[in-house]
């Protein structure tokens, strides 16, 4: 009778579940034309409906809400919240990209440029800093201001695959799969084929957009961007610490000496040292993106009751029915992470697939498996605007600032010979 019961409950959970997911995709798919509706509300509401439900306790959000993943989001951001309130960051780039006097030159190094800040500086840190710079690229350079930010989208979310720290969904595997070292784990596999994908990506927009290679000459002035020469220092060495930190922790575990487990708290405690020392803590605390930590609280429990109710269980054991070899491990990932990534975007998705491996019997020694997830939900967000909420953001970003947008169609069109081209390049590094 015990079991009996059980089982005439499942119907009504996978009814539940089922529901919340369409609401996340209607939600999702509307947000997109109504940008003034942030995405962590949505997904705030989701994790309402899970809780009223009774797919998850009140009791039980405490235990299902990664404490390790939430805190290495807050430090993180907190330091790159002084480095753009300083002006650090865009003097770099400046710098950067003043360096180059050709158009193709200056394509490529943006390309460059957008790829490694999003992989040390979280690739939603640069989305929202990232347009200014574009635009001012655009018009130095005398480029269509589309192909700029579009390029903008495609390389930060190409260059966030190479480290943990580069975009949530790797922060999210990094941690919870347990693999070890994971910041050297990730560069060694990851750095080349995404340095090719954005070259590639450099090619492929000249070509789409049919640009000529003019001289130019970029007179701007880095040090002019510079706010605060005090912040821009504190929050440089706070950066580079926090870095070093969890590389010189991944070697220390792979050398079987001490090292921290909840490599998470490393960036939180390093910005608790820096908070004191900025100029105005405050700010530096108000320019934290708190809307991504929402999203990350409720994306938790939204996903924890999805994953309770079984309602994705069976479309997940069709894409990925058991613990296959390598190849067959690669290339199940690969279609589950880019088809249900444009579902529920990647951060959502990862979360869900993670306790799914899991329960197929992919440890912490399956790195490979591990790797794949990481790079091919991320790529999946180059596809469609859905895909990434960093699309979203850059997308938000131009509407309500500098009047202009991209539409769906004309992400999607570029969208899939990126995403294709990425796919492959990366699938030949992970099969090798």
């Amino acid at each position: 009778m015990v079991v009996s019961t059980e089982n005439a409950i499942y119907p009504q959970r996978e009814l539940i579940g089922l529901g919340v997911i369409v609401y996340l995709i209607v939600a999702l798919i509307v947000r997109s034309k109504k940008t003034h509706i942030p995405a962590w509300s949505i997904m705030a509401f989701s994790a309402f409906i899970t809780v009223v439900t009774g797919l998850v306790n009140l009791d039980e959000i405490g235990s299902v809400i990664d404490l390790d993943v939430i805190l290495f989001l807050i430090g993180m951001f907190s330091l790159v919240s002084l480095a753009e309130s300083s002006g650090l960051l865009s003097a770099l780039s400046i710098w950067y990209v003043s360096r180059f006097k050709t158009r193709y030159s200056l394509i490529y190094a943006s390309s460059l440029l957008f790829g490694l800040l999003s992989a040390f500086a979280v690739n939603d840190t640069v989305a929202l800093m990232g347009p200014p710079i574009a635009y001012i690229i655009s018009k130095t350079a005398g480029l269509n201001a589309k192909l700029m930010f579009l390029l903008l989208a495609y390389s930060l979310t190409i260059g966030s695959v190479m480290t943990p720290i580069g975009n949530p969904q790797n922060v999210l595997i990094a941690i919870e799969s347990g693999i070890t070292a994971p910041f050297i784990q990730f560069f060694v596999k990851l750095a080349i084929p995404t340095l090719i994908n954005l070259v590639v990506l450099s090619f492929l927009m000249i070509k789409i957009f049919r640009v000529e290679n003019t001289r130019i000459e970029v007179a701007i002035v880095p040090q002019e961007f510079i706010r605060d020469k005090r912040d821009a220092l504190i929050a440089g060495i706070g950066l580079i610490t926090a870095i070093l930190s969890l590389i010189i922790n991944d070697l220390f575990e792979l050398a079987g000496l001490p090292h921290i487990t909840h490599r998470g708290f490393i960036p939180f405690i390093i910005a608790a040292g820096v908070y004191p020392l900025a100029r105005n803590p405050r700010r530096v605390l108000a320019g934290v993106d708190w809307g991504t930590i929402v999203f990350f609280i409720t994306m938790f429990i939204t996903m924890e009751g999805v994953w309770r109710s079984r309602v994705l269980q069976p479309v997940l054991s069709l894409l990925l029915p058991s613990k296959l070899g390598g190849v067959g491990t690669v290339l199940s990932i690969t279609i589950a992470s880019i088809t249900l990534s444009q579902v529920l975007s990647n951060v959502p998705f990862v979360k869900l697939f993670i306790p799914f491996m899991e329960s197929l019997g992919y440890t912490s020694i399956d790195v490979n498996a591990w790797l794949t997830l990481a790079a091919m939900s991320t790529i999946a967000g180059n596809l469609t605007i859905l895909g990434a909420a960093s699309n979203i953001i850059v997308l938000e970003t131009l509407e309500s600032k500098m009047n202009t947008s991209i539409s769906f169609i004309e992400f999607f069109k570029i969208g899939l010979l990126v995403t294709t081209v990425n796919t492959l390049i990366y699938l030949v590094f992970l099969l090798v």
